[in-house]
């Protein structure tokens, strides 16, 4: 069964940081392109960052730049969402999502997503 699992996710401060973990099984990751996504009640999915397969992460949205980047790990199938400076509008849940491309993390065409997991930044 192909899948892709987060974890990571938790209540934190404004001004910390958190690194979501996004592990795969079932299908070959390393050609796989990694997408994170993120929903807030009442908002629809928003794109954060989609990550190639050679690891270099792109399309990364506006209002995380310069505070969130991505990264993956071949070797052991697992790709990571790394944030900080976090804020308040950042709480959301946490999608991973695989696209067969390598290249692009269309949000209406991945291939696999996972469950999520749940970011809450609030003091």
């Amino acid at each position: 069964q192909s899948q892709v699992v987060e974890s990571g996710g938790a209540l934190v401060q404004p001004g910390g940081s958190l690194r979501l973990s996004c592990a795969a099984s079932g299908f070959n990751f390393d050609t796989y392109a990694i997408g994170w996504f993120r929903q807030a009640p009442g908002k629809e999915r928003e794109r954060v960052l989609c990550i190639g397969r050679s690891g270099v992460s792109t399309d990364l949205d506006s209002d995380v730049l310069g505070r969130f980047s991505g990264s993956r790990s071949n070797a052991n199938n697992t790709a990571y969402l790394q944030m900080t400076g976090l804020k308040p509008e950042d709480t959301a849940v946490y999608h991973c999502a695989a696209h067969s491309s390598g290249f692009f993390c269309p949000s209406g065409g991945m291939n696999y997503w996972g469950q999520g997991t749940q970011v809450t930044v609030s003091s």
